[in-house]
């Protein structure tokens, strides 16, 4: 039993190793990309529309309205990266179900590159959004002696969202690697459809925290109008 998709190496010369995490990482990109070009190549306005884009439009206006809950107003905007993360992270839980399938979440690396991506990302939405002097003086609110301690918090999330991905998916694999050798029948079936809930669980968390640190960055909150009752 390995603890890492990175302990299982595919093709190695010298220092430079395939392993499974980068293996699964790319077929998950590749069928995301082929699949969206499927998907959207014959979109039609009309009503007769196919049960492909039917689950698109599904995915991405649930996706939209959640990201506009969290408190940013123009949520399409935030989609192509939100709706992203949130795809690939529950990508790597639903394929879980295929014979020989390391889901890529399963290893640091990975979720720490997710991690990084967010943690990238959220200070080019803020600066876009206040411009970089304002955002830089957010660092120093309400007083100068908050500044290293809001640096520091910009580093312990970050290194949170990795870790608690990489925990809850390392350990669902984990569980279900020994059912599997003590009660190869039952358990397995029902701990694969909770390890699928899980994952699922997982990628809304990951999703959602993101767009709550890029609402926090963005202070585009303090700006909604509020509806009237």
């Amino acid at each position: 039993m390995h603890l890492s998709p990175d302990e299982i190496i595919y093709w190695q010369l010298g220092w430079i190793k395939l392993n499974a995490t980068i293996v699964f990482t790319w077929l998950i990109m590749l069928g995301l990309g082929l699949g969206s070009l499927l998907i959207t190549r014959h979109l039609s306005t009309t009503h007769e529309r196919s049960r492909w884009q039917n689950l698109l439009e599904i995915i991405v206006t649930n996706i939209v309205s959640q990201i506009e809950e969290v408190g940013l107003p123009k949520p399409r905007y935030y989609l192509g990266f939100l709706g992203t993360l949130f795809l690939f992270v529950a990508s790597s839980a639903l394929c879980t179900i295929l014979p020989g399938f390391e889901p890529p979440t399963g290893s640091l690396s990975t979720t720490t590159a997710l991690a990084l991506c967010v943690f990238v990302v959220v200070p080019f939405f803020g600066i876009r959004e206040q411009g970089i002097k304002a955002y830089l003086s957010s660092y120093t609110k309400p007083t100068i002696i908050m500044l290293p301690f809001n640096l520091i918090s910009e580093l312990s999330r970050t290194l949170a969202l990795a870790v608690r991905l990489f925990g809850n998916m390392m350990s669902g694999a984990m569980i279900l690697a020994i059912l599997l050798t003590i009660t190869p029948f039952i358990f397995p079936i029902v701990m694969t459809l909770l390890g699928l809930l899980t994952g699922m669980v997982q990628a809304y968390i990951f999703s959602i925290l993101a767009a709550v640190y890029i609402a926090a960055a963005a202070r585009t909150t303090a700006r909604t109008t509020p509806t009237s009752s």
